[in-house]
């Protein structure tokens, strides 16, 4: 609770994500502070926000070489084996991304529930899970899933025709 001139303003919730923490308060406003300095945050906070950074950056970079081994595409040229191997890697780069997200979503999980348990902590400043962890986490999961079925597009090489040429003439 704070002093605003005459009145006395109760904070109803307190949100903390990567980027900022913000309190809904009794008057139904919302007030957000952006953090300002990255030198002030904890190492595990700092840790988390890069990975989650490179996450999605690598996932980013996975659907640009995923996209371009799509059979509508031209690049690659006709060479279906090529266009599967562009595919499967870009399945690759879209499972190391999501578990870059996964490292940092867990580990950030992982803070929340051990400040929520620790006696220490004061009870003003226990949080529980937001839905952006949730949103997190089920990204994560389809992107392991879409990388899956990506990856498991691994050619076989060069497809031999199915029925042996005829040793007969044409009649």
């Amino acid at each position: 609770s704070a002093y605003v001139g005459d009145n006395i303003i109760t904070a109803i919730a307190m949100y903390q994500g990567l980027w900022m923490s913000c309190a809904f308060q009794s008057t139904g406003q919302m007030q957000c502070k952006v953090y300002d300095s990255i030198l002030q945050l904890d190492s595990s906070l700092q840790a988390t926000r890069a990975l989650m950074i490179v996450g999605i950056l690598l996932t980013v970079a996975g659907l640009g070489v995923a996209s371009m081994g799509m059979k509508c595409t031209n690049c690659g040229g006709d060479d279906k084996v090529k266009k599967s191997r562009i595919a499967m890697t870009g399945g690759i780069v879209l499972i190391v991304g999501a578990l870059c997200s996964i490292v940092a979503c867990g580990w950030f999980t992982n803070q929340i529930v051990r400040d929520f348990y620790n006696p220490f902590t004061p009870v003003n400043t226990k949080y529980e899970f937001g839905a952006a962890i949730f949103i997190a986490w089920a990204g994560a999961f389809l992107d392991i899933m879409g990388g899956g079925m990506l990856a498991a597009s691994c050619p076989k090489g060069k497809s031999s025709p199915r029925y042996p040429k005829s040793s007969r003439p044409p009649q």
